[in-house]
C-alpha cells in the first residue's frame, strides 16, 4: 500500500508494507514508475522489511543497481528500520557514506525518513 505525503512543495511515497516490494532491479523500476505515474512524487520512504535481504548484502551487486537506476530517474530514496543485526563494515560504511549524502538514507523510523526527505 502506498501513501502519499505532500509536503515542502514537494510529494513524497510512503511504503509502509511488511512484505517484500523491491526484490529486484526491475521490480523497483515498476514501483518507481508507479508512483510517478499516480502522483509524480520522485521521493520514496520504504520500510526495510519491503526490501529483500539481498538488497543489504552489498557483494550481490543488488543495492548498487538500484541505487544507480534511481539516480538516473532523480528518485531520492529513504530506507526506515532496524540495522542493529547488520555486523557487515562494508555495509555499515555504505549507510554511513549514503546518509551523509543528498539522495538516499538509511534511518530508524518512517518519521526521520520523512524529514529527511522533505528537506
Amino acid at each position: 500500500m502506498i501513501d502519499y505525503i505532500k509536503g515542502n512543495n514537494t510529494t513524497i511515497a510512503v511504503i509502509d508494507d511488511s512484505e517484500v516490494v523491491i526484490d529486484s532491479v526491475n521490480a523497483a523500476l515498476d514501483l518507481v514508475m508507479t508512483i510517478n505515474y499516480e502522483s509524480g512524487a520522485d521521493k520514496i520512504v520504504i520500510s526495510k522489511e519491503a526490501i529483500t535481504e539481498e538488497f543489504f548484502v552489498l557483494s550481490s551487486g543488488l543495492a548498487g543497481e538500484i541505487l544507480q537506476k534511481f539516480i538516473n530517474y532523480h528518485i531520492k530514496f529513504a530506507v526506515y528500520g532496524d540495522y542493529s543485526k547488520y555486523t557487515s563494515k562494508p555495509l555499515k560504511d555504505f549507510i554511513y557514506e549514503s546518509n551523509q549524502g543528498k539522495d538516499f538514507f538509511f534511518v530508524e523510523t518512517k518519521e526521520q525518513a520523512i524529514e529527511k526527505l522533505n528537506d
